[in-house]
C-alpha cells in the first residue's frame, strides 16, 4: 500500500490532551437518577465510580443546555442555561467538582453553527425585521414566492423556511427547520459567541467538542447546487461545508477563546480534505484535534443518504484508516473513535459475520482503534459491547434524521421493508438507547418502567453489572487497554510513538507504534484463519492463546493481538 503525503513529524510535543482517554456521555440515555425516563446530570455524578473503575480521564458530555429538544439538545435556546430535564447549573457545578476530585476532566459540546428557533435572538429577529438580531441569522427574499435556491438540508427538504407574516421572506437552516443557522458574517454575533465560550471555560470545564463547525461559512452567492435527488434539490454541503473564507472565522475563534485558556478543542470537521489538515490541527491550527470521518462512513456512499450503501471489505477499511493516520500524523493530532451519538454501534457495523458480533468482535475492534496514534474516544456502552437494535416500525424512532432517511428511501423507490432495513442499520438511535447497567426490565437505567427511547432489548446478555467483575469481559478488556496505553512501560510509545502500517493479508489490519519500543497491533477482520509473521511479547490478546505453526502465528477469526516486538526480529 502506497500512501503519499508530506514528510511526517519526527518529534511529538507533549500535551495533556494527548494523554487523555475520553468517554462520551449521551446524558439523556446514561443514567436516570429521578426516574422520569430521561437521564440527567445527577445520574452522571452517581456513576463516576464506574468511570473511574474503567480508567477514563475525561468526559465529553453531549448538550445539556436549555433546549426544546427537537434534535436532542443540539438546538440550543440558551447557551448559559441548563435544560430542566437534565437538572440545574448547581447540578453541573457539583458534577464538575466531583469529577475533578476523581481526576476526571469534563468537556462540553459547543453548537454554534445554529441555535434553536426558541432562542431569544431568533424570536426577536422574527418579531422585528429591523432588529439588529435579524442579522444574527440568515434571511433572504424568495424568488416569486419560491425559496431563494434549491439547497436540501441535512435532515431533508429545503434549507429555507417561510417567515411567518412576511411575504416572500425565508430563513436558512442547514439542519432542521427549528435550527436556524447563525450568521457568522456578522461580527456582533461572533463577539457574543466568544464571550459565551470564555464564560464556560472560566467555570472550570476543560474544553469543548465543537459541533458541525465546518458549516459556519456559506457561499455568499447563494447559487443553486447540483441536483442529486428525485426531490429536485441539491445537497447543502456543496455550498456550505468547509468553504473558502472559513479560515478567517476559525482563526478568530481560536484566538479569541481557546488560545486564552489551558483547554482542549476537538473539532467535528466533516468535509475537510487531508491536504487541509495542517490548517485545522497543525502548529497554528484552529483546533487541538479533529475527528476524521473518511473511514467512519465506509458503509455509506460518500457519507450520503443511508440507502446509498456500499459493499466494503476489510482491505477498504485498512486503506482508509491508514491514510487517515498518516495524514493526521503529518499535520497534528487526531481524535480516534469507533462510535458516537451520530453513528450506529460499531459491533453491528464493522463485524460482518454475525457469529462474531459478540465479545470477541467487540475486543477486536477495541484493540484496532485504541492504539492508533491520537486520543481515544469511547462512546457509552461501547465498553460493554452494546449492539444495534431491530425496530419493526418507524414510530419507534426518535431521531429526526432516521425519520427523514426512511421517507427519502421510500421516495427513491425502495419498499417499506427495505427502508426499515436501512434505518435499522444506520439510525443514530442505535447509539442512543438507554445504557444497559443490569439485566432488569429497564436495564437499570432507572428504577421505573419509563425510558424516553425504547431499549435495545438484549440487556440480559449485555450489561455492565455482569461485566465489571468478569475477568474476560469486554469491560475488563477495555480496562486492560487503558492500563496498557496510559500506565504501562509501553505508555510513552503508545501515546507519543509514530504510526506505521505493517504489510499483511487483505483481511488483517496491522500497524506498529514506534518509540523507545516498537508495539505491534494485528487484527483479523475476517472469519478465516490468517497467518502473520512477528516475534515478541504478547501484551494483549482477545483469545486465550495465539497459535503458532511453522514459525508463524495463526490469527483465529476476529482475533486481535498487541505485541511488544522483539528488537532482534527483522
Amino acid at each position: 500500500m502506497t500512501i503519499k503525503l508530506k514528510e511526517q513529524r519526527v518529534s511529538e510535543a507533549q500535551n495533556f490532551w494527548k494523554e487523555e482517554v475520553v468517554y462520551q456521555i449521551y446524558p439523556k440515555s446514561f443514567y436516570d437518577s429521578d426516574n422520569d425516563g430521561i437521564g440527567d446530570i445527577k445520574g452522571i455524578t452517581q456513576k463516576l465510580d464506574y468511570l473511574v473503575d474503567l480508567g477514563v480521564t475525561m468526559l465529553w458530555i453531549c448538550p445539556i443546555f436549555t433546549s426544546p429538544m427537537v434534535d436532542n439538545g443540539y438546538d440550543i435556546a440558551d447557551y448559559k442555561g441548563i435544560q430542566t430535564e437534565f437538572g440545574s447549573m448547581a447540578d453541573l457545578e457539583e458534577l464538575i467538582a466531583a469529577a475533578k476530585a476523581k481526576n476526571i476532566k469534563i468537556i462540553l459540546d459547543l453548537v454554534v453553527n445554529h441555535s434553536s428557533d426558541e432562542h431569544a435572538w431568533f424570536q426577536t429577529a422574527l418579531a422585528d425585521a429591523d432588529s439588529p438580531y435579524r442579522d444574527y441569522y440568515i434571511f433572504k427574499a424568495g424568488k416569486e414566492g419560491n425559496p431563494p435556491n434549491n439547497w436540501r438540508s441535512i435532515f431533508g427538504g429545503s434549507v429555507w423556511e417561510p417567515v411567518p407574516n412576511e411575504e416572500n421572506m425565508f430563513y436558512f437552516h442547514t439542519f432542521d427547520k427549528r435550527q436556524p443557522d447563525l450568521n457568522w458574517e456578522n461580527p456582533a454575533l461572533r463577539a457574543e459567541i466568544y464571550e459565551m465560550i470564555n464564560w464556560w471555560l472560566e467555570k472550570g470545564i476543560a474544553g469543548f467538542r465543537i459541533d458541525s463547525i465546518t458549516f459556519i461559512k456559506k457561499d455568499q452567492d447563494y447559487g443553486d447546487a447540483p441536483i442529486d435527488g428525485s426531490d429536485g434539490l441539491g445537497s447543502v454541503k456543496h455550498k456550505t461545508r468547509n468553504r473558502p473564507g472559513i479560515e478567517q472565522f476559525l482563526t478568530e475563534l481560536n484566538a479569541e477563546t481557546f488560545k486564552k485558556h489551558e483547554c482542549v478543542s476537538v473539532g467535528e470537521a466533516p468535509g475537510v480534505t487531508y491536504e487541509e489538515f495542517d490548517q485545522y490541527i497543525g502548529e497554528d491550527g484552529y483546533f487541538n484535534m479533529i475527528f476524521d470521518f473518511h473511514y467512519a462512513d465506509i458503509d455509506v456512499e460518500n457519507g450520503s443518504e443511508w440507502f446509498r450503501q456500499t459493499n466494503w471489505q476489510p482491505q477498504d477499511l485498512k486503506e482508509l484508516l491508514f491514510k487517515s493516520q498518516m495524514a493526521i500524523q503529518a499535520s497534528g493530532w487526531g481524535a480516534n473513535f469507533l462510535e458516537n451519538h451520530d453513528q450506529p454501534r460499531s459491533l453491528s457495523k464493522y463485524i460482518t459475520d454475525k457469529n462474531y458480533q459478540n465479545e470477541i468482535g467487540a475486543k477486536a475492534l477495541g484493540a484496532l482503534f485504541f492504539f492508533l496514534r491520537g486520543t481515544p474516544f469511547i462512546y457509552q456502552g461501547q465498553e460493554i459491547g452494546m449492539k444495534n437494535f431491530q425496530r419493526e416500525t418507524i414510530e419507534d424512532f426518535n431521531d429526526v434524521s432516521s425519520i427523514d432517511n426512511y421517507h427519502r428511501s421510500l421516495m427513491e423507490g425502495f419498499s417499506e421493508g427495505e427502508a426499515m432495513n436501512f434505518v435499522n442499520q444506520r439510525s443514530r438511535d442505535n447509539g442512543r438507547t438507554p445504557f444497559q447497567w443490569d439485566a432488569s426490565d429497564n436495564a437499570g437505567f432507572n428504577h421505573s418502567d419509563q425510558a424516553w427511547l425504547k431499549l435495545s432489548g438484549d440487556q440480559t446478555e449485555i450489561n455492565a453489572a455482569q461485566q465489571v467483575n468478569q475477568a474476560d469481559s469486554v469491560f475488563a478488556f477495555y480496562k486492560k487497554m487503558i492500563q496498557l496505553r496510559n500506565h504501562s512501560s509501553a505508555c510513552e510509545t503508545l501515546i507519543y510513538g509514530q504510526f506505521a502500517p505493517i504489510e499483511a493479508s487483505d483481511a488483517v489490519i496491522a500497524y506498529e507504534r514506534i518509540g523507545d519500543q516498537t508495539i505491534q497491533v494485528f487484527v483479523n477482520l475476517s472469519n478465516q484463519i490468517e497467518a502473520i509473521e512477528t516475534s515478541g511479547e504478547i501484551l494483549l490478546n482477545n483469545y486465550s492463546q495465539l497459535q503458532e505453526r511453522a514459525g508463524r502465528y495463526l490469527l483465529q477469526p476476529y482475533q486481535a493481538v498487541v505485541i511488544r516486538k522483539d528488537p532482534t526480529h527483522d
